[in-house]
């Protein structure tokens, strides 16, 4: 696997590119974010790892050019920005996963793997479809449409529904759609991920007679048909 790293703080690309090669990881580094879409767009790579604050272009753009030339490569980011909307706006820009600094190598390389078998098993069903109600999910093309209406997600979007897509019926907690979406542990002192339930259904349910989503008191939330 060749992972690119954007990174200005050159101390830093060194330790994460020292220790994604102790794990047998190819790398390769870039210092700001025009020569990091450079080489993402003249190189195969299989996952970005990148810092949101970079000289020339920032992480979030980056993040947004690289999602819409190149869809399936992952991305993560890299950041001393931790609060709820830091996170949110790195998301929205079609970041898979975002670590805080410090941070551990080895719990790096675990959401790193993670992503990667998210999204080889995406390549292998092309055309795979989820469905639920009138809700349906295309998991290669990355269409969702509700009555055959087109519903324009972001890519964080698009993964927390597909989670709650595949777990329909059932009440998932905010643990576990962290853990599971975000492959992270809850923050209880953020609440960005009643943010993005709240963003889905603005899209999902606002100009539906039938609602789909819907916050279980205390428990979590489910993708149910109205009763």
């Amino acid at each position: 696997m060749h992972i690119l790293i954007i990174e200005d703080d050159k101390r830093v690309a060194e330790l994460i590119q020292r220790g994604l090669e102790e794990q047998d990881f190819q790398t390769s580094v870039a210092y700001d974010g025009v020569s990091g879409l450079k080489m993402v767009l003249h190189n195969e790579f299989d996952f970005v790892i990148t810092d949101i604050i970079l000289p020339k272009m920032d992480g979030l753009d980056l993040s947004r050019e690289i999602r819409s030339l190149k869809p399936d490569l992952p991305i993560i980011m890299l950041t001393a920005l931790g609060t709820t909307d830091d996170k949110i706006d790195g998301f929205d820009a079609g970041a898979d996963d975002y670590m805080v600094k410090p941070f551990e190598i080895r719990e790096l390389v675990v959401r790193i793997k993670t992503l990667l078998k998210r999204y080889q098993y995406r390549s292998s069903n092309p055309g795979f479809i989820l469905r639920f109600s009138d809700l349906e999910m295309n998991l290669n093309t990355k269409i969702v449409k509700r009555n055959n209406i087109e519903i324009s997600l972001t890519p964080k979007e698009f993964k927390l529904l597909e989670y709650m897509m595949q777990n329909s019926e059932r009440v998932l907690s905010r643990n576990e759609i962290s853990e599971k979406v975000w492959e992270t542990n809850f923050d209880t002192g953020t609440n960005f991920i009643d943010v993005y339930i709240n963003y889905l259904r603005k899209k999902i349910d606002k100009n539906f007679d039938n609602k789909l989503i819907h916050t279980k008191s205390g428990m979590g939330f489910i993708l149910k048909n109205e009763e």
